[in-house]
């Protein structure tokens, strides 16, 4: 399990119309490798409103077609969910995800 891997998991919420969300690791890797169940995701949706805290992803990444990661919507999810494996981002939409998160949690350099 890799920061920037894409998963599908189930989706028990009943606010949600869709029975699987696909999401987006954004933890830090020594979280991931750690003892702790939870890691940090952002959701993954269909569509995309060209702002600084989304990042545009597609086929490339292993989608069906095009999307976006949403950092404004950051949730923890067990390790124990993430098994269903869609893909994962490039150095390119690493760096992307990187500064969408640095805006969405408002952090200063």
């Amino acid at each position: 399990m890799k920061r920037g891997e894409l998963y599908r998991v189930y989706n028990g919420s009943k606010n949600d119309p869709k029975k699987y969300r696909v999401f987006v690791i954004v933890s830090r890797q020594i979280l991931i490798d750690s003892k702790f169940s939870t890691v940090t995701c952002a959701p993954v949706y269909s569509n995309y409103d060209s702002i600084s805290t989304q990042v545009q992803i597609g086929i490339e990444e292993g989608l069906k077609h095009k999307s976006s990661i949403h950092c404004d919507e950051l949730i923890s999810i067990p390790k124990t969910l993430l098994t269903n494996y869609i893909g994962i981002l490039s150095e390119e939409k690493l760096f992307e995800l990187k500064e969408a998160l640095t805006i969405a949690l408002e952090i200063e350099y």
